[in-house]
């Protein structure tokens, strides 16, 4: 892998694009609407995950000419244990979703990647993360690598039923909410804290634009500092974004 140490703070990774063919070893239901699913195999071996922010493609029928490609978040990987961790959100009816919704201990699958990652430092004054239920999984495994200490401020947006326990050492403020209006006014009325801080939001393409106007233009949160990342579009199959500008 390659490192590109062109900014002082957050390092760009480059992976070996590896294609592998995995097993379906558990599947869990954390809440309701999402499914986490542990793969493994003899193909695992050497995977990297190094950013919660990484994305692996999900391949489905891999073989044929209607390959589906789908982008999703490593929840977890265990060297020692030779297993992956994924996590998928079946409240729609995409091709993805209905395989994660009949998902058993047995069937394979096929993933690539990461093919890189967004390295952002633990050690920020503060953390904001924000967005709706298709970025839980990265924002999850935030919470699970900040240090005791770090200060950190989360905004989602999910149903009831989607409202989990997370696990976390650092000083978090949750705050949930149920309509992307609602998240987009929470966002408005905080205040930035004093220090550098870094803000990561992901989810719906317009909801997440109207935020990051909301850091950049009236907060003045400069975009070196934030990642603003656009899961999926309303109205559209297959949707990733990172938002700049």
């Amino acid at each position: 892998m390659s490192i590109d140490l062109s900014t002082s703070r957050v390092q760009r990774i480059r992976h070996e694009i590896k294609r592998r063919d995995l097993q379906v070893v558990r599947v869990e239901s954390p809440s309701p609407q999402f499914r986490r699913i542990t793969l493994s195999g003899s193909d695992l071996p050497g995977f990297i995950s190094a950013s919660f922010d990484d994305h692996v493609k999900l391949i489905l029928n891999a073989d044929s000419e209607q390959a589906v490609r789908r982008d999703y978040t490593p929840r977890h990987y265990d060297a020692v244990k030779g297993e992956l961790v994924l996590e998928f959100s079946i409240h729609g009816d995409g091709p993805a979703a209905s395989w994660a919704a009949q998902a058993a201990a047995g069937q394979t699958i096929t993933i690539a990647g990461p093919r890189g990652s967004l390295v952002i430092p633990t050690d920020y004054d503060w953390h904001l993360l924000a967005g709706d239920e298709t970025a839980i999984p990265a924002i999850a495994r935030r919470l699970e690598e900040l240090p005791a200490g770090a200060k950190v401020t989360v905004i989602l947006l999910a149903e009831a039923s989607e409202r989990r326990q997370f696990s976390f050492a650092a000083n978090v403020s949750l705050l949930w909410v149920e309509t992307p209006e609602e998240l987009l006014a929470m966002l408005r009325a905080w205040q930035l804290p004093e220090g550098e801080g870094y803000a990561w939001c992901a989810g719906e393409a317009s909801m997440m634009a109207a935020a990051r106007r909301i850091l950049a233009e009236e907060k003045g949160h400069p975009g070196s500092a934030m990642r603003v990342a656009a899961y999926w579009k309303r109205g559209l199959a297959n949707h990733h974004e990172n938002l700049e500008g």
